[in-house]
């Protein structure tokens, strides 16, 4: 993201809903999360009481730009959007030169 670039910002547990929804329509997408977070289709709804799993499907988004792009342009959330608000719910990461 350049910097002095003004975004809208988006609420990141608002856009992890839309994520989930997102790969709900996606079966293959959704297939790929749960095999990579562990979870089964009966452990979604628990999960999303958790802020972690918010986190872990901005993640899931964020790692693989195919994805991320797929997602962007069916939900009109632009990549910095997205990316914008996973910096906020993740943290610093080790690259981040906040440590």
């Amino acid at each position: 993201m350049q910097r002095g670039l003004k975004i809208d910002r988006v609420d990141p547990s608002e856009l992890a809903v839309s994520v989930l929804q997102w790969l709900a329509e996606e079966p293959d997408m959704l297939s790929r999360f749960l095999a990579l977070s562990g979870l089964g289709p009966h452990d979604l709804r628990s999960a999303m009481a958790d802020s972690g799993f918010h986190a872990g499907l901005l993640d899931f988004i964020m790692q693989h730009e195919p994805t991320l792009i797929a997602f962007s342009e069916k939900s009109g959330y632009s990549p910095e959007q997205i990316a914008d608000a996973w910096n906020r719910i993740s943290g610093p990461g080790l690259d981040s030169g906040q440590y």
